[in-house]
């Protein structure tokens, strides 16, 4: 039976995460990550059920934005109204698609059967990324724009599709590489907006930098995790698996104190960097 809005008579928790991956309709995806985080939580569902939808390839999307050439996208200077309107736009398309990325690593990775704390966090992990993309679309609407009405691009979901027949290359290529260069940007943007006077949008970029620090580190602990049960060194691992399975060199600088706070420490990504001879 198909579900509304805010039906939350989902049969399972990967079945859940499905529906919500697959919704078009973007309020109705964020509605059920907020029904399913809910119901997950107070634990009055299952992990999966035999008559679970099958995991889509893509996510459902609107008839907008329109998909382009990453190249072809707005620029996202700060020094007009248009220009904080495009960077906005950009931050809630990559929001967006961080929803449908942490759905996607509970739906896909359920039959390998990780601890229920893994799906606790990477529900809570779902929850977080649909108050940020609601937050960032309030915002557009505040002045006068909407989520759709620029460009964007499909890049950020093809981390997900390179890596959808490994869990351990999915923590190191998501949480851990995309995720964590939000922590070495957001910072100047918050600088930025508060110079213009934008305070209202600085507040909501203080809000994600704080939430996506506990997100890398979510990712951290089950990379660790699956590292220590394999005995195996994390580090090493995890620039095993970048330069298999993610396109280009990591860019500096890097926040190395959030980095290293969320259990990334450079050892990790510095010999990943364009200037390493390592």
């Amino acid at each position: 039976m198909a579900k509304t809005a805010g039906d939350d008579s989902f049969d399972s928790l990967r079945g859940g995460c499905v529906e919500a991956v697959a919704a078009p309709d973007l309020d109705r995806k964020v509605a059920i990550v907020r029904a399913v985080h809910a119901r997950w939580s107070a634990r009055t569902m299952s992990l999966m059920r035999p008559g679970d939808p099958p995991v889509p390839d893509r996510p459902g999307r609107p008839a907008k934005p329109e998909l382009v050439d990453p190249r072809r996208v707005a620029r996202r200077t700060l020094n007009s109204l248009r220009g904080r309107i495009a960077l906005i736009h950009a931050l809630a398309h990559i929001e967006l698609n961080a929803i449908d990325l942490a759905l996607d690593i509970v739906a896909r990775f359920a039959p390998e059967r990780p601890p229920a704390s893994f799906f606790d966090g990477w529900m809570q992990v779902a929850f977080e990324e649909a108050k940020h993309f609601s937050l960032l679309r309030a915002r557009l609407r505040e002045l006068g724009a909407d989520y759709g009405d620029l460009s964007a691009h499909g890049g950020l979901w093809e981390a997900a599709h390179q890596t959808r027949n490994d869990l351990y290359a999915r923590l190191a290529v998501v949480p851990l590489i995309l995720e964590a260069r939000g922590l070495d940007v957001t910072p100047s943007l918050i600088d930025k907006m508060t110079e213009t006077g934008d305070r209202q949008t600085a507040a909501i970029l203080n809000i994600i930098y704080t939430d996506e620090k506990k997100h890398v580190a979510i990712g951290a602990k089950w990379f660790r995790f699956y590292c220590a049960r394999e005995r195996t060194d994390p580090a090493r691992r995890f620039r095993e698996l970048v330069r298999a399975n993610f396109r280009g060199d990591l860019k500096p600088p890097f926040n190395d104190r959030a980095r290293a706070e969320a259990g990334l420490t450079p050892l990790f990504y510095r010999s990943l960097t364009a200037t390493s001879n390592a």
